[in-house]
């Protein structure tokens, strides 16, 4: 069996071990860097910054509660840089190394389809190679997408390719649009030094998850000298003598801003341009490519998955639906249960969700109950001076089954792990309750808001 996978990030690298595992005969094709958007240009150098931004912050603002004095912390930016870089370059060669142990082909170049059995790949010297194919996987990712106004184009207007790597901390910056990218971004730069505003068009910032979790980060936002807008339209970017004007409108009050940087962060859009699907006559919507439940497109012998064809835009469900794709190529019925894909922001406080959040829950006509727990309540916060948070659960009230777990504050985005579980098996709540947490642990968190949904919480006074 032969199975060509176009793309090398998180779902095409995944599926190409997965294949090759099963005993297929697999050649990848990446067009620019093995690892693709989220090793390259997203998940990884960006917490490389926000690690760095946290430490930084930590030095210049709350290690004197712990009763150390440190004078003089400087952050030295080029030298942060090479960390990232160094960190990039180590994992490519991670995931290169894994390819070959697995007898992958890897071909660099650009890939397009001739016909339903073959692709043509172009390197960057011109030179053309063809390869045959069974099957083919298309994993060709997604990039930002760039809003129709005035002004995009202007020198200083960048997206967050360019934003993890500026020569220098700019002085001022307006994000447009405050979901997880420019959250994570307006925490990186706050923390820097950077006076940061996030424009964002819906009432709320990071709109997919649960408002109760995201409440502590705007305020945490703010008390760190982050502007946040909502309900605020940007109708153009205009320059002045300064630097960039940000042009906006929110019930029909105008308003401006200034920055030196202006960072667009809208979203993402699937890139599947240059595939010359309709020599193969797969379907697409809006730039998507349209697939079944396995991961396969109205052609049998295609399929695709990840940020392609535009659902969930995450590494880890990339990777998952890369499994799902090959398994189902090579007649193995995948269990890969995407209920229980989970949601996180890397900021300060961390914000983490897995399965339904209360509005969705209600919406779907389910009874809901929740349990709150504040996490200034926890042992380990404080001691971590991490306080900002809350655990939340949302539960079918008639079955007790667990429907969503949504936490924000320290380690929320390795605690998740418990709510993907429970939402997994099925859990109740009551078996959340009945099992045993350790202590001292943010992880009690978890413990004491399932007590809370039936009012019983040890540590929250009545």
């Amino acid at each position: 069996m032969k199975i060509a996978i176009i793309g090398g990030g998180p779902g095409g690298y995944y599926a190409a071990i997965r294949a090759s595992q099963l005993n297929a005969e697999v050649t990848l094709i990446e067009k620019e860097h093995i690892g693709g958007t989220c090793l390259n240009k997203g998940c990884i150098p960006t917490k490389v910054l926000l690690h760095a931004a946290g430490e930084f912050e930590n030095l210049n603002k709350n290690l004197k509660d712990y009763g150390i004095k440190i004078t003089g912390a400087e952050l030295d930016w080029d030298k942060l840089q090479k960390r990232k870089t160094i960190i990039v370059r180590k994992l490519i060669a991670g995931v290169d190394n894994l390819l070959k142990n697995n007898k992958v082909t890897k071909i660099m170049g650009e890939g397009s389809f001739v016909n339903r059995n073959q692709i043509m790949v172009k390197s960057d010297d011109g030179t053309e190679t063809t390869v045959d194919f069974d099957y083919a996987v298309i994993a060709t990712g997604s990039k930002p997408v760039i809003i129709p106004i005035p002004g995009v184009e202007l020198p200083g207007v960048i997206t967050s390719d360019e934003a993890l790597s500026l020569k220098q901390i700019p002085s001022s910056m307006v994000i447009i649009g405050g979901g997880v990218i420019g959250s994570e971004f307006a925490a990186v730069y706050g923390a820097l030094g950077c006076k940061v505003t996030i424009i964002e068009m819906l009432p709320n910032i990071v709109a997919n998850m649960d408002r109760d979790i995201v409440a502590p980060l705007k305020e945490k936002f703010k008390k760190k000298g982050i502007e946040v807008y909502t309900n605020t339209k940007v109708v153009s970017i205009s320059e002045s003598a300064e630097g960039l004007i940000v042009n906006t409108v929110s019930d029909g009050t105008e308003k401006t801003f200034n920055a030196e940087k202006v960072l667009l962060s809208i979203g993402r859009k699937p890139v599947t341009d240059n595939l010359a699907l309709k020599n193969v006559g797969v379907e697409t919507n809006r730039g998507a490519v349209a697939v079944n439940k396995n991961m396969q497109t109205n052609v049998p012998n295609i399929y695709a998955i990840g940020d392609a064809i535009a659902g969930v835009m995450l590494a880890h469900a990339a990777s998952s639906e890369g499994i799902v794709a090959v398994e189902s190529i090579m007649n193995k019925i995948p269990e890969i249960d995407f209920k229980t894909i989970p949601y996180c922001v890397y900021t300060k406080p961390e914000l983490a969700g897995v399965g339904l959040t209360e509005e969705q829950a209600r919406e779907k006509g389910y009874d809901v109950k929740t349990g709150i727990f504040p996490m200034n309540l926890n042992g380990k916060a404080m001691i971590e001076a991490e306080q900002e948070g809350l655990v939340k659960y949302v539960i079918d009230g008639a079955t007790g089954e667990v429907l969503g777990l949504h936490m924000s504050g320290p380690s929320a985005t390795e605690l998740i792990a418990e709510g993907a579980l429970a939402v997994r098996l099925e859990a109740t709540i009551d078996e959340i309750m009945s099992t045993i947490h350790a202590h001292p642990t943010v992880a009690e968190s978890l413990h004491e808001a399932a007590h809370a949904v039936y009012n019983n919480a040890i540590h929250i006074p009545k």
